[in-house]
């Protein structure tokens, strides 16, 4: 099985806090799978310098293992048409903040102020939104431990898709309140041409 070379491990340690690793997260290329869908390793993402939002929350979540905190994931599921999304939460004392690769000008890192999973997940409901304005995020997940998993998923060569299906099957929260879902307002036209601004061109 391979395994982290020196000058990664050395690259890692230096990435110590959830600012720094969202900003080397930051600096990787997003993976478009033009060849089709992928779920690299950690390490592999690494190697590759390029991740989408589930490798990149993996990666994130090592490298936060690496330095005291727990290896969380989150799913944010969408409705049919829109994409999920997974995110790498932390916790600083009693507040949570989280990390996010994406392509986009929304749905990014988010600063540990947040007093449990459902307020992390809401912060990304008004900025979660199609074309149209229309919103679309409509559940969370509890929160997946990587740790549960059984060692060698940070280096493996083959992707990750277990981690995917249990991500996908562990319990998850509806977040509209009964009876608001034709009420809601779209999203303004300022806000849809923000959304559009992209980090990195395929």
């Amino acid at each position: 099985m391979p395994s982290f070379t020196k000058k990664e491990e050395t690259l890692i340690e230096k990435i110590n806090t959830p600012a720094k690793v969202q900003d080397f997260l930051n600096s990787l290329r997003f993976n478009f799978e033009k060849s089709g869908e992928t779920l690299w390793s950690p390490l592999f993402s690494l190697r590759y310098k390029r991740a989408h939002c589930f490798e990149g929350a993996l990666l994130g979540a090592y490298i936060l293992s690496q330095h005291g905190f727990k290896p969380y994931l989150m799913h944010l599921k969408s409705t049919k048409g829109d994409y999920d999304h997974v995110i790498a939460p932390f916790r600083v004392g009693k507040f949570l903040g989280a990390l996010s690769k994406t392509n986009h000008a929304v749905l990014r890192y988010r600063e540990p102020i947040y007093k449990n999973i459902h307020e992390l997940a809401m912060s990304y409901f008004h900025e979660y939104f199609l074309d149209n304005g229309r919103k679309t995020l409509r559940k969370y997940s509890a929160l997946l431990d990587l740790n549960d998993f059984e060692k060698g998923w940070e280096t493996s060569e083959k992707h990750l898709w277990p981690i995917d299906k249990k991500l996908d099957t562990i319990k998850h929260y509806n977040i509209l309140p009964r009876g608001t879902l034709s009420k809601l307002r779209k999203a303004d036209q300022i806000e849809i041409q923000a959304g559009k601004v992209v980090e990195w061109k395929k």
